[in-house]
Parts: C-alpha cells; structure tokens; sequence
C-alpha cells in the first residue's frame, strides 16, 4: 500500500475532485479520519487519567502530537503488518516519547472506529441541513413568487387541469420539509458505539478498573461526554448498524425528492413545453456536435447521482443483516465507500438543486401558450359543475363534453383552430340552462386553479415557521 503521491495518473473517485463540495469531502477525508482516532485516544487517555491508570504527562504527550498526522509512515507500517488502525497506533506512539505505550489501552479497534464515524456522520449531517435548510428557503422564496400564476398540469403526461406554478414547486417544498425534519431526527439520534471492548462486554475496561471505585460505565460516560456523543447502552463489537441503514435511507428519501424536481424539470425545459429552465452560462456548451443545444445538464447531474445514491440503503441493510452474533467484518471494506459517497452525493445534489431554483428560469409566455391549447379542454370541467348545480344531469352532460372534446381534439390534429368553445357556447342542450356568454367565461382556464395559490402560501408560512422555531 502506497500513500501517494495519488494524481490523475492513476484511478481517483470522482468523488475525490468532480462531485460534492470541499468541506464534505475534508469530513471524510483519512486525514480527518485519523485526527478524529487521535482525539478520541486522547479522550480515552484522560478518563483513564482521572482513573489513576496513567499519568498527566502521558495524556499532555498524546496531546502535544495529536494533529501530527502522518499517512505515508501509517501506511508503509500498514502495508507490513495489515492493520490501518493499528498501523496508526504505531505511527502516534513513535511520536509520543511518554505517553507511547498507553494508546489504545483496554479499547478494541471499533472502540475507536465507531465512535469516529458517529462523530463524522455528525459532521455531515450538520452541513447537508445547513445547506438543505437554505435551498428550502430559495424553494420558499420561489413558491412565493409563483404562488398564483396559472399554467397546465399534467396527469400521466397528459394535459389535465390548470395549476400554479407556485403550486407545483409548493409539491419540491413538501418533500423537502419532510426530508428536513427526518434528517433533523436522525441528527439527534447519533449515537457512538461508547467504549466497550471486544464483543461489548467491557471486560477490558472492567479489568483495569478492578479494585477501584469506577466502573467501565463510568469510564465510558466520562469519555463519551469529552467526545460529544451518546454511546449505545448496549453493543456487539460495533455499534448496531441498523443507524447506518436509517441514515442512509433518510439520504436516500433527500435523493428522491430532488431526483423527482430534477426529472419534471427536464420534462418542463423540452421545447414542446418549455415553462422551466435551469441557469445557462453565456459560455456554456450544450453539445460538442450540436452548438444550440441547451442541455438540462444539472438537473440530469442530480438524477444520475442520486440514482446511486437509492442503491446505497441496500448495502447498510445487509451489513446490519449480516452482522452475525458480535460482529463479523463483511461490512468494513464497503463502509469506507457508502458512507462518504452517500454523503457527498446527498451534498452535490443539494448544492445543484439550489443553482437550478435559485437562478429558475420560468417562461410565462410558454405557460400562457398552454392554457391557450390545452386550458379550454381542462375548463369543460367547470361547465360541468356549474350545469349540474343548475339541474342537469352529470352522466349525460359528461358523454355530452366527451363528445365535443373529442371533435375538438381531432381538429387540432388536423391543423384546425379549436373549435370547442364555438361548439359547446352553440350547443343546444348546453344553452338550455346557460347563456352562451357564461359558457364562453367558464371555459376561461386562466383562473380555474381552486385554492393552489392560497394552499402554496400557507405552506410557505407553514415550513418557514417551522424553521423559525428550529433555529
């Protein structure tokens, strides 16, 4: 094994350069990794100092070099003897002339571990809800600005009955509150493994312990108080990984909701529609063969990514299936990969969400020209009711609809104006109970959208009160 020098010569994740942002990708950096091992070994150190297992000047030692992380010695050790944390063992106490010999005493290698990655998740999950909380609020602010300006929804990809455009970001803002707050949940329920030795008995910590006044619980509390972290009231050789299959399926839900915004948008930026578009760079090249393409790239960044990403829950599910009695070590090689790259895909995701809606382009000239087309057929909708309210019967005046619509549609077809207002303001059956000029008003769609707007701003109150008291 070989530390680096790694450059582009060589196979680099693209994860380590392309995708995520530069913090995430430090918090599952091995150099991180490692300060983190030092810090929690000093932890232990010092609750064993306050013990009486091990001196002051042995824990200010460990102290003094705890950020003297050197991976080409660890590795070069590693690569001998097979063992990254104890590879790193060796590395610390040869920096540590007194407090040498006291590192990693009583504790097994997921006593450390563990309790690293917890603290790790925690950081990762403290900036994805930072950033998750501002693209809510871009969300917001969009949702605002849309609230009650009409245009075509679509049911089964097929035109069905006006909307708001407001409305239809208000559906992006309540899969994005929901995800917020399970992500919140899973922050707050972080726990560390705690310190309890080879297969969860603490019998280490209870030997060293033996004859005084402490207990390996105590000894525990002590350190995992210094670290930040809940431990697990109980363990196997690690921490129960279901945490990992919970945290990565809440990643996973995050993924869905931004894949389903990034998926309608691309429908939405078609030229046959062409409401929506994400921002377009004045240099920006669509296609190296076609110069006018204007590709949907980040939004397809988002859905190839986070296409990965819902593959991951499975990984965390057999690794906490397969745990067999106290551990078995299945899980370690995949868990190096899925942790980090769950979250730096959940990141990058994130970060590209927020550029699309932060600089949305909505065409409303596009969203006009489909009210025009598809608008009359939704409002035959409201001339149903309203006949119905005045006495007719809803069955016959449906086929009666049915029948002028689909005249109607076989005129487009052909090239021909639409005809369906001219033809139901003229039916007879239908000006039996109505004035034409009603007729005429009622299949107006530009403001047959019920209460989306009034809906999508109470959400907006609704989510942005929510942050409010969060905070």
């Amino acid at each position: 094994m070989s530390a680096g020098p790694y450059d582009h010569s060589t196979y680099l994740s693209p994860f380590t350069w392309r995708y995520g942002s530069p913090e995430m990708r430090t918090i599952w950096s091995e150099e991180h990794k490692r300060r983190t091992w030092r810090r929690i070994w000093v932890a232990l150190a010092g609750a064993q100092c306050d013990a009486g297992l091990v001196t002051d000047a042995q824990v200010d030692d460990l102290r003094a070099h705890a950020s003297e992380i050197d991976l080409d010695t660890a590795h070069a050790i590693e690569a001998e003897i097979k063992h990254d944390l104890m590879a790193e063992v060796k590395t610390f106490a040869a920096q540590c002339s007194e407090g040498a010999g006291i590192i990693h005493l009583g504790a097994t290698s997921m006593d450390i571990e563990d309790n690293a990655d917890a603290l790790r998740m925690g950081e990762a999950l403290d900036l994805l809800l930072s950033r998750l909380g501002a693209l809510i609020d871009t969300v917001c602010g969009q949702c605002e600005t849309w609230a009650n300006r009409p245009t075509m929804a679509f049911t089964h990809l097929q035109p069905a009955e006006p909307t708001t455009i407001g409305y239809r970001m208000a559906q992006t803002l309540w899969d994005l509150s929901i995800d917020l707050g399970d992500l919140q949940s899973i922050r707050a329920s972080i726990m560390g493994k705690g310190f309890k030795g080879a297969t969860g008995s603490s019998a280490s910590y209870e030997q060293l312990l033996a004859g005084g006044p402490l207990r390996a619980r105590d000894l525990e509390a002590t350190i995992m108080d210094e670290i930040g972290l809940t431990p697990m009231p109980v363990a196997t050789q690690t921490y129960a990984r279901k945490q990992d299959f919970r945290l990565l399926s809440a990643l996973a839900s995050l993924g869905q909701s931004l894949y389903k915004f990034a998926a309608d948008l691309r429908l939405l930026q078609s030229p046959p529609l062409g409401e929506w578009a994400e921002p377009f760079g004045s240099k920006q090249v669509g296609s190296s063969a076609m110069p006018f393409k204007r590709n949907p790239i980040n939004a397809e960044n988002i859905n190839s990514l986070t296409r990965l990403l819902a593959a991951l829950p499975r990984v965390a599910w057999d690794n906490a299936a397969h745990s067999y009695l106290e551990r078995t070590l299945d899980d370690s090689a995949n868990r190096r990969s899925v942790l980090a790259e769950a979250f730096l895909i959940a990141d990058e995701s994130v970060k590209r969400a927020q550029r699309i809606i932060g600089g949305l382009r909505v065409d409303e000239r596009a969203s006009d020209r489909l009210l025009d087309v598809y608008g009359t057929f939704a409002a035959t909708e409201r001339v149903l009711m309203e006949l119905v309210k005045r006495g007719g019967s809803r069955q016959d005046l449906h086929e009666l609809i049915r029948e002028h619509s689909l005249a109607a549609w076989a005129a487009l077809r052909d090239g021909k104006p639409n005809p369906l207002v001219q033809s139901m303001s003229t039916d007879p059956h239908v000006l039996s109970m109505a004035t034409a000029d009603e007729v005429i008003v009622w299949l107006d769609a530009s403001d047959y959208t019920g209460d989306a707007g009034e809906r999508t701003l109470d959400l907006v109150a609704t989510v942005r009160a929510q942050r409010g008291a969060a905070a």
